[in-house]
């Protein structure tokens, strides 16, 4: 039986392009699903095949990136004791022999423990920087783009969040007032062809995009088979460096689930609505602009 999904943003829940920030408790910072197993060995053969792109450390973290470590290392056999044993130092996670090296940096001995992707952002003159990360899984940017920039910066790209702009104020602000005790989380949506979980995309290659918006989904058929692309973020304030950690944590859910779903003309109907609201530059930034009529068909067929 396929699995419904877990998160729903596009319920109403969550606004898209809106910060949306809510309290997190801290029991529930990682998740574990089914998709433990192959998410963790996914990361694995990325890091093999494509170090330099999936991570990324400044001279001057190492202290911050091992505070994480240390905070998972406590976290994880506690959450989740049927996956995570104490061992030491360190964690032993059931069903994966294979032991990672001892001489990882600590942020990506941490990243291959998880499902989510860890970011470390750091105060700096010109606010708060990318100094550090470990990301896997990108939906639709380049991790050695963002490197050593400010969050203004880092969301240049994304519609009504560029420097200047009163949601980058927000987050510049949310960031300062951010409290160790009191964590929060995100949830935002996006649609992709196909179930890749490594999706980088250069500045290049989205003013590309924008330039000619591909039509990635030609019929109703194809449509159907487009898969929902989950982000559930969480930012949490170290307790020692001060540092921001900012975790990803990805979910792929075909389109097609929804069919199968108790509340399946609801959430058609207002994943729909989120579409047809979406501005243009909002939906250049998703690459939605060549498809959104046809999902929104879609979804009004299953609803």
């Amino acid at each position: 039986m396929t699995q419904l999904p877990i998160h729903t943003p596009y319920d109403g829940s969550s606004k898209p392009f809106a910060i949306g920030l809510k309290p997190l408790d801290l029991k529930e910072w990682t998740e574990v699903d089914d998709t433990f197993d192959s998410q963790l060995a996914e990361k694995r053969r990325l890091y093999a095949e494509h170090a330099d792109r999936v991570f990324v450390a400044e001279e001057g973290t190492e202290e911050a990136q091992a505070e994480v470590l240390g905070l998972l290392l406590d976290h994880l056999p506690v959450r989740f004791p049927d996956r995570y044993r104490r061992c030491g130092e360190d964690v032993v996670i059931t069903g994966i022999p294979e032991r990672e090296a001892t001489d990882l940096s600590p942020l990506r001995k941490a990243s291959l423990l998880v499902q989510e992707d860890l970011i470390l952002m750091r105060r700096g003159d010109d606010g708060w920087r990318l100094v550090a990360g470990a990301l896997c899984f990108p939906s639709s940017w380049a991790l050695t783009e963002k490197f050593g920039k400010p969050m203004s910066s880092i969301h240049g790209p994304v519609p009504g969040f560029g420097p200047g702009t009163r949601n980058a104020e927000l987050i510049d602000r949310m960031f300062d007032k951010l409290q160790v005790v009191q964590p929060v989380v995100r949830v935002n949506w996006s649609i992709q062809l196909g179930d890749a979980l490594y999706r980088p995309m250069s500045n290049d290659e989205r003013n590309i995009r924008k330039a000619a918006p591909p039509n990635r989904f030609p019929d109703v058929e194809s449509a159907a088979r487009a898969f929902i692309r989950i982000e559930r973020q969480t930012l949490r304030k170290l307790p020692v460096s001060g540092d921001i950690l900012f975790t990803i944590r990805i979910y792929l859910d075909p389109l097609s689930t929804l069919k199968n779903h108790p509340d399946r003309a609801a959430l058609a109907t207002s994943f729909a609505d989120q579409l047809m609201e979406l501005e243009a530059e909002q939906l250049d930034y998703k690459g939605l602009t060549a498809d959104r009529d046809l999902l929104v068909a879609v979804l009004k067929g299953m609803a």
